[in-house]
């Protein structure tokens, strides 16, 4: 009874600790058979064994034990990722190794080991529960070195060891000695060559990057209809519908994950968006499939509640800035506090300004008059469109959505995309533009109309975005990344208006809430901060891009790969 419930209250380290334990075990087993395989047998024993087995039969238990070794190499990798497959499979490598051990050189201590490795591994089976295919397990350029090693090594031990055998003068030892080298060659090699193939398909034949989907492909549909019904969503979701991401999909189909590709980093936009269970489980498919290309996997603009799953995952994690978000229920422009932005809007109410939110055919109809402002609004702005995490105004990505236009006199002078989620949990602006010659402060208006409208649509928040690099802290003991972030928030005004965005929102009195990079190793996040940069730039050539006249500026067509998209 006590070790009953001695195992109870362990049970729970030991399954944590089952993974790599019996990784690193399984690891050490099939180095053991590289290293026999390429090793002398004890000529005593080999030669009770020729009394008993033929020769060919050795011949083959010799080669096979070497090449069973190297998959034990390759199936540790598989049992550090807790894959179900490699659990089975390992079990079925130990059970047929083990007499091979015998029938190679009667090494009844590779027997051993190898049955008391699959006895202690068997009970453990709740320990590996991802039900992935032995094909996605994770073997990147730094694994299949570590294995060429161990093969490597086996193949020099072997050499040595015959170099300095101390065999008898007599004949029969003699000539068993020349082919026991032979044999070992023969497993050596045959162990090299099925981990070179090994590499080369992992190299050539892993599943393709998936391809990015625009409204063209039939997933797009599938996209559309997962916003449509989400259980969890962010406003900025609506992402998806520009045009420019990759997509991996749930096995039900209804819950998705977005990313962008650029050299080696594959950056994710934020969580899944869907359902909730299905969450952690895409999450660790990404990593898997980054990981069979040799990329480095990252998410950008992860909320709080994002945290527990990829710390599941063993990501690294960096404060990339904070957003903001307006309780509708709670929020009035009376007061004196909010003095000037009332004024403000009754002001241009007063003088002529009119709101309205407009999406179908009705929207169709006024897309080249908000085409215009846009060219208008880009023409005094460096960069051009942006993408990615920005979304731009491509004609067939504004139409996914609802539009607040302001007018003037009658006159549409500003407009902005509206991004909205099935459970109304929240609704956010993208695109925000105005014309040269719209009133001033007509973008206060216009977001005092927005949080009129959004409370009587039924939704419980106004997200403003993000500001980038706000909130880090300045300390001593602060992580480096924080501390340069700090820096440029402060210093680096002529890059990007850091303080001024913070300070506009904070006009709103919103609550501010952290937003995160996530990445495998620390020292990758900078790299990943730079591709998503240039991801949404449009590259180098769009962080260059100045100003166009407005006489310049013409009409843009359908989103490039990836698309290049600005928002205010």
């Amino acid at each position: 009874m006590d070790l009953t419930r001695t195992w109870k209250d362990l049970r729970p380290a030991a399954m944590a600790a089952a993974p790599w334990t019996f990784a690193l075990l399984t690891l050490a087993a099939g180095v053991m058979l590289l290293a026999s395989g390429a090793t002398p047998s004890l000529p005593e024993r080999f030669m009770r064994l020729l009394e008993v087995a033929p020769i060919f039969l050795v011949e083959a238990s010799h080669f096979i034990s070497s090449v069973l070794g190297l998959t034990l190499i390759l199936l540790a990798f598989g049992l550090r990722a807790r894959l179900d497959a490699a659990w089975w499979t390992t079990l079925a490598v130990l059970v047929t190794a083990a007499p091979l051990a015998l029938l190679k050189g009667l090494n009844w201590e590779e027997t051993a080991a190898l049955l008391i490795l699959a006895v202690l591994l068997a009970p453990f089976h709740g320990a590996f529960p991802r039900r992935a295919r032995l094909t996605r397990m994770e073997v990147t350029p730094g694994w299949l070195f570590s294995a060429a090693c161990a093969v490597a090594g086996a193949g020099l031990l072997g050499l040595w060891s015959f170099q300095h055998a101390d065999y008898t003068n007599e004949p029969l030892w003699r000539v068993m000695a020349d082919a026991d080298a032979e044999r070992a060659m023969r497993a050596w090699a045959g162990a090299a060559v099925l981990l070179f193939a090994f590499g080369l398909w992992r190299l050539f034949a892993s599943a393709a990057t998936p391809p990015v989907t625009g409204e063209a492909d039939p997933e797009f549909e599938k996209v559309r209809a997962i916003l449509a019904s989400a259980e969890v969503a962010e406003p900025g979701s609506n992402l998806a519908l520009l045009g420019d991401k990759r997509f991996l999909f749930s096995a039900s189909g209804e819950t998705f994950l977005m990313f962008g590709v650029r050299g080696r980093s594959w950056i994710a936009l934020g969580a899944p968006v869907g359902r909730r269970e299905e969450r952690l489980e895409l999450l660790w498919r990404f990593r898997e499939l980054a990981d069979s290309h040799a990329a480095r996997p990252g998410f950008y603009g992860l909320a709080a509640d994002d945290l527990p799953d990829v710390v599941e995952l063993g990501f690294s994690l960096q404060k990339v800035g904070e957003s903001a978000g307006v309780p509708l229920e709670t929020f009035s422009i009376e007061g004196r506090r909010r003095g000037n932005l009332r004024r403000a809007w009754r002001k241009a109410g007063e003088e002529g300004a009119s709101f309205e939110v407009i999406s179908g055919a009705a929207l169709q109809a006024i897309l080249p008059q908000l085409q215009a402002i846009s060219d208008d609004w880009l023409s005094h702005h460096a960069g051009g469109e942006k993408g990615f995490t920005m979304g731009g105004f491509w004609p067939h990505y504004v139409a996914e959505f609802p539009v607040a236009v302001v007018r003037d006199q009658g006159r549409i002078v500003a407009f902005a995309t509206l991004w909205t989620t099935a459970a109304r949990s929240a609704f956010s602006m993208d695109l925000m533009r105005y014309a040269d010659e719209a009133p001033k402060n007509i973008m206060d208006y216009l977001f005092v109309e927005l949080i009129a409208w959004g409370r009587e649509q039924g939704y419980a928040a106004f997200e403003f975005g993000m500001a980038p690099l706000a909130g880090l802290e300045d300390r001593p003991l602060a992580p480096i990344m924080s501390r340069v972030g700090r820096l440029l928030f402060e210093r680096g005004e002529e890059i990007y208006n850091f303080q001024g965005v913070r300070r506009y929102k904070d006009k709103y009195d919103p609550l501010w809430q952290p937003r995160y990079l996530a990445a495998p190793r620390k020292w990758t996040i900078p790299l990943l901060m730079a591709d998503v940069g240039l991801l949404s730039s449009g590259g180098v050539s769009g962080l260059a891009k100045r100003p166009k006249r407005a006489e310049e500026a013409v009409e843009p067509v359908r989103a490039p790969e990836p698309a290049i998209s600005s928002s205010s």
